[in-house]
């Protein structure tokens, strides 16, 4: 359990400010209808306002323009473990939509072309019946978790020559998140719980190279990300221990703390190719640096919570995650001058070893399908997409020899939809 509560306290939060819906976890692919629907692969074509995420350069190809977008993710786990008889384990995550909507503005002059973004890059939630792990004693008890981010991002691109263009993204971030966990023993059941906030800023630097009507290629760059996050953490044990040592001594309910969290590097490449005026094909490469992550620590400010929580190590995490790079295809075909048709395709692999995962943050290598579909007049346009992940299950062995090896030994499954409509303007 113990575990459990600070895996979700920090992998939640390293998440939260990734810019890659669930890539590699929490990062959502869906930024955009029209890049939902072509799996991700946008690097190399970025040309509508969302560009301002994925390739900052491809706006100076963009109209002048507003987008606004909405998402809807619904994660489907399960979590199974049958290694005791009398205790199986069978449980499925409650069904929930949570949203992602975003707003993108361009505006292009002659060679210079300016954007703002307002934007969700980053969102997820998991809500569990905590019965159906731990059993009738935390029944009222709740086991959840969600965040929640929003992106400001002001930029500029400008057409360096008829061919190459450059672009920039200042990315002001703000992150939301919320995390219950119960637990019980012979003085009942208790209820931890944690609220946090943070700000953080980064770049997003982009090229584009237009070999010819046919042809384009791209890069794109993300910096790491330094967040100071600070909130309150609740534990509704402290106050009801029995003042008798060496049985832990009473303490407050409540604990403001603080935690620096580095988010890592990520840079992508891609291309894109027209075989014909009504098609178009793209390829990406994404990579996430994940390797960088170490070792995560939060510092309390009550006396009694820094002895208990840092005095026992509970305030620190080890990652131990590997890096990643996800594979997208897409491809958008023009039925007419006014309708297009979407399909695209990524493989996504987890970064999380099997020690670190638990139930509050499903991590799973994804094969993932994407469509969609955009009618557009003359100013007015309308798009749809859709995605599905298939998570690869994953089964996590008990070592007897080590048996804390694992945080959450069992079989883990989820699957994602995700769905997201786009209303566009042209001025």
């Amino acid at each position: 359990m113990k575990k459990i509560r600070t895996t979700l306290i920090t992998l939640f939060l390293i998440l939260a400010f990734s810019s890659s819906v669930f890539a590699n976890g929490l990062s959502l692919n869906s930024v955009g209808v029209r890049a939902l629907g072509m799996g991700g692969a946008f690097i190399g074509v970025a040309n509508d306002g969302s560009a301002i995420y994925w390739n900052p350069a491809g706006l100076t190809n963009v109209e002048s323009s507003i987008m606004v977008y909405f998402t809807g993710i619904t994660p489907m786990a399960t979590y199974k473990n049958d290694m005791n008889p009398n205790n199986v384990i069978d449980a499925s995550a409650n069904s929930k939509i949570y949203t992602a909507p975003g707003l993108f503005v361009n505006y292009k002059m002659d060679k210079w072309a300016f954007g703002l973004g307002v934007y969700v890059p980053a969102g997820l939630g998991v809500d569990w019946n905590p019965e159906d792990l731990f059993g009738a004693g935390v029944a009222g008890k709740e086991l959840m978790s969600q965040i929640g981010v929003i992106s400001i991002s002001p930029s500029v691109a400008y057409q360096i020559t008829e061919k190459f263009s450059a672009g920039v993204a200042f990315n002001i971030y703000y992150g939301m998140f919320d995390m219950k966990q119960p637990a019980a023993n012979q003085l009942g059941a208790f209820q931890f719980s944690e609220t946090s906030s943070g700000m953080g800023f980064g770049v997003t630097i982009g090229l584009k190279y237009d070999f010819s009507e046919k042809f384009s290629a791209g890069v794109s760059f993300r910096t790491s990300v330094k967040v100071a996050m600070d909130g309150d953490a609740t534990n509704t044990m402290f106050p009801k221990l029995p003042n008798n040592p060496p049985t832990m001594m009473p303490g407050p309910e409540t604990s403001s703390f603080s935690r620096d969290v580095t988010w890592p590097m990520w840079i992508g490449g891609g291309i894109a190719y027209k075989p014909s005026d009504r098609l178009t094909l793209a390829l990406d490469a994404q990579y996430s640096q994940w390797s960088t992550l170490d070792k995560l620590v939060a510092e309390y400010d009550d006396p009694y919570w820094k002895a208990v929580m840092e005095g026992g190590g509970d305030n620190e995490f080890e990652l131990e995650w590997k890096d990643a790079v996800q594979i997208r295809v897409g491809g958008e075909y023009m039925v007419s001058k006014a309708v297009a048709v979407r399909l695209g395709y990524y493989y996504d692999p987890a970064p999380a070893p099997d020690e670190t995962l638990n139930i509050l943050f499903p991590s799973s290598t994804n094969n993932v399908i994407t469509g969609g579909f955009g009618y557009y007049g003359s100013r007015f346009s309308v798009e749809a997409g859709l995605e599905y992940l298939f998570g690869a299950e994953r089964d996590i062995p008990f070592d007897p020899a080590n048996p804390d090896k694992y945080d959450m030994p069992g079989k883990h499954q989820m699957d994602v939809f995700a769905f997201g409509i786009n209303l566009g303007w042209k001025f």
